[in-house]
């Protein structure tokens, strides 16, 4: 078995920043890792030069990759999530599988650019129009799975139940068609046909407390029992309103009583809780993954992340709609909007938000043994440049504070050079992929362009119901 060494000029290790990183790399695994190893050392002959500070793979716990459609294409005028999800329904009608593998090859190339080494995609854009069934009826699936081996990064897919478009048991209409499979059987029958795969895990989700009714939370839990398994939960304030006036309870609550909490468990969002609801996620090790960059971009409000912490809640991050992909902007995130709430400063230190972005979002996506260099892991580095205008002069621990996604320079995934100078090795300019994509699936005045998804908007085709 061959070795592959690199030389790091500094990298985060579990025990903090060092100096002189030898690392081995043998069969995606981490063999050695020897700090303190001058570059001029005999155990450095031959290594790979890595200057800057080099981190563990990014996870990025919580996608939508059809979403990146929207970005820079939905902010005219006022507006609120659900004018928002109007527009993010008309790029979900204009979708099929082999446009949404082109579109997710592209978003996935920019995030390995931006140092994410594993994707958690919340999926549920299932089937065709109508909700007619494609001959593979994982084909969107498996076009993401594919498309994230395309572009040299893990995933977890999140394989979505979408049952109803609100907590009254409303039936889906419209483009909500295409996410749901009429029950939890028809839903579980379709998951039992995904495999894993060496880059791949399956999970699942239960889209929300409004998309999966109360009496199938049970069977979902029943169903799910083993796998990563992450839910919506509480991102905006209609959702608890109609939540109590159904069921007497916030969804925290309903799925406490329903069984849907534990440490295999990621409630994404958790933005609107009560201190109830944070002692019952943190009693029960549930996780939480936030992304304050689409949480503010959507006006959905700012969750509490240190009371959530501090209840028993590991945290993770995630992009979600994509308005940004960058986990150094999440991260930063999670901090101020902590200041912005209580106006003190200093809540999270940077080694709290570093695990956060990396081995507590593999963990929330069912990945052991990543996330951290240290012998015996998965074999993954983020060589991150401390001479940019954004980084030059910074404390390497403070790296979180300071750097973005541009400042990544080396990402190696398993042991594979996926980006190499900045340069996306299969996918060189993630730019134009990016453009051919979405100028595919847009069609000038189509479904998914601009004029498209305000005409959707306007003829109000889908009721109130969650992404």
């Amino acid at each position: 078995m061959s070795v592959m060494r690199y030389h790091c000029e500094h990298a985060w290790l579990p025990s903090g920043v060092a100096d002189d990183v030898v690392v081995e790399i043998a069969g995606g695994r981490f063999v050695a890792v020897r700090p303190e190893t001058p570059v001029d050392s005999p155990e450095a002959a031959g290594a790979v030069r890595l200057p800057g500070l080099t981190l563990p793979g990014l996870a990025n716990a919580h996608s939508h990759a059809f979403h990146r459609a929207l970005r820079g294409r939905t902010q005219r005028g006022r507006g609120t999530f659900w004018t928002w999800r109007e527009q993010m329904y008309a790029v979900a009608g204009a979708l099929d599988p082999d446009s949404y593998h082109a579109l997710a090859v592209a978003v996935y190339a920019e995030m390995a650019r931006a140092g994410i080494t594993c994707v958690g995609e919340f999926h549920y854009l299932h089937h065709g129009p109508g909700g007619v069934r494609y001959a593979d009826p994982n084909a969107m699936g498996e076009a993401l799975i594919a498309a994230a081996a395309d572009a040299g990064i893990r995933i977890t897919l999140l394989d979505t139940l979408y049952l109803t478009a609100g907590v009254d048991g409303r039936a889906l209409e419209g483009v909500q068609l295409r996410f749901g499979d009429g029950s939890i059987e028809a839903w579980s029958n379709r998951l039992d046909r995904l495999r894993p795969r060496p880059h791949a895990r399956i999970g699942a989700a239960a889209h929300s407390v409004r998309a999966v009714p109360a009496e199938v939370l049970t069977a979902f839990v029943a169903r799910t029992d083993g796998l990563p398994t992450h839910v919506h939960l509480s991102e905006q304030r209609a959702e608890n309103e109609a939540c109590l006036a159904v069921h007497g309870r916030t969804p925290t609550e309903l799925l406490a009583d329903r069984g849907l909490l534990g440490g295999r468990v990621t409630a994404v969002h958790a933005t609107h809780l009560t201190d109830t609801d944070r002692t019952e996620l943190g009693d029960s090790g549930t996780g939480v993954c936030f992304c304050p960059t689409t949480e503010r971009d959507l006006a959905d409000g700012i969750g509490h992340a240190r009371a959530l912490v501090d209840a028993g809640s590991p945290l993770s991050l995630g992009s979600d709609s994509h308005a940004v992909i960058d986990l150094f902007e999440e991260a930063r995130g999670v901090e101020m909007h902590e200041r912005l709430h209580t106006e003190h400063r200093g809540h999270f230190t940077g080694a709290e938000l570093m695990t956060a972005a990396t081995a507590a979002g593999h963990a929330a996506l069912g990945w052991s043994h990543a996330g951290s260099i240290a012998v015996g892991g998965r074999a993954d580095l983020v060589t991150v440049a401390l001479d940019s205008p954004r980084t030059a002069g910074c404390d390497p621990a403070a790296i979180g504070f300071a750097a973005t996604a541009a400042d990544v320079r080396h990402v190696v995934v398993d042991g594979r050079v996926v980006v190499r100078d900045g340069v996306h090795i299969a996918v060189p300019d993630v730019g134009a992929a990016l453009k051919e994509a979405l100028e595919t699936i847009s069609g000038g005045s189509g479904a998914g362009s601009p004029a498209g998804a305000r005409e959707a908007a306007d003829r109000g085709r889908v009721g109130a119901a969650a992404r």
